[in-house]
């Protein structure tokens, strides 16, 4: 495998770039969602502060978190030169995208409006940040699954796939969050309820053209659900990398969450400027997150076949 033998720095630099690419398109998305929500008015931008915390932590657990524990996995079963394995963890970790979308969402819509009311939302930003939070979150079977599949796909050392659906989901959901939001066209003006049904309908796609990819012979790791039993052994080599890395954004959104409770203190106006700075400071995510997500693949495939001194 040429990602065993391949120069290191030029290869990880090869797979960082389209990363970094889609990762900054997904973060630019949510300024521009931003600007549709600024056009509602100060009590949506405070609605979506008290919602964007909620929203990173989903992002964060399944694309940086239970995703590296995925890409860990099928790495490592390529680079043993175990195909059948790396097939059969993809089909694991499709039921672990699955499972974890489903209960965030009921997780959500039942204790959301609690949270955002304890975080001290308040009158209409409360009820803007429902309105956005119930269709958002409604939808967090396809933000779980498309990062699940797109952690199969790099895994196996390919980061073109997923960098170009990341950035075709990306606009996708910069243009329909936009027409259902704001009314353009002959579409109705749906408010916060339409900009987040961008992200809903924008990943969706997403899910549907990494399956689709995932099951055609175009795929280096093969996704075949009905000839795949489920295993406990798989599921826990995908879990033991996975479930204990999402303690780190546990820590971080918990953070935010206090943050955003100070700050929601000193009344809407206040909420919704620190919800625009927020924003902001996604966008610093992509350069650390693109490089990260490149050293898996090599790292994990350098452990499968036992190259230790290469993996370090």
């Amino acid at each position: 495998d040429p990602l065993l033998t391949a120069p290191i720095l030029p290869t990880l630099v090869r797979f960082a770039l389209p990363n970094m690419g889609a990762m900054l398109a997904t973060a630019l998305t949510t300024v521009a969602e931003t600007t549709y929500v600024g056009h509602l008015g100060v009590a949506s931008l405070a609605g979506m502060a008290l919602v964007f915390p909620m929203v990173m932590l989903q992002l964060m657990l399944s694309g940086g978190s239970m995703g590296g524990g995925v890409s860990s996995a099928v790495s490592r079963a390529l680079g043993a030169g175990d195909g059948a394995r790396a097939n059969a963890l993809a089909v694991h970790a499709m039921w672990i995208g699955l499972s974890a979308g489903a209960l965030y969402t009921m997780l959500m819509l039942a204790f959301g409006p609690t949270v955002f009311a304890v975080l001290g939302g308040r009158d209409e930003a409360l009820a803007q940040a429902i309105a956005y939070s119930n269709v958002a979150f409604a939808g967090s079977i396809g933000v779980w699954l498309m990062n699940t599949f797109a952690s199969v796909i790099r895994g196996s050392g390919n980061m073109p796939v997923p960098s170009a659906t990341f950035l075709a989901v990306s606009v996708l959901q910069v243009l329909v969050g936009g027409a259902l939001g704001l009314g353009w066209g002959p579409f109705p003006r749906l408010g916060m309820a339409g900009v987040a049904a961008g992200q809903v309908i924008a990943y969706a796609m997403g899910t549907i053209y990494l399956y689709a990819y995932l099951t055609s012979s175009r795929s280096r790791v093969r996704l075949s659900v009905r000839a795949t039993p489920l295993r406990w052994e798989l599921l826990r080599d995908i879990l033991k990398v996975g479930a204990l890395a999402c303690i780190s954004p546990l820590q971080t959104v918990l953070t935010i969450l206090i943050l955003t409770w100070l700050v929601a203190q000193f009344g809407t106006t206040a909420l919704a400027g620190y919800g625009i700075g927020t924003r902001l400071e996604f966008l610093l995510i992509p350069i650390g997150f693109a490089i990260g997500v490149a050293s898996v693949p090599l790292v994990g495939m350098a452990m499968g076949a036992g190259k230790i001194a290469r993996a370090r």
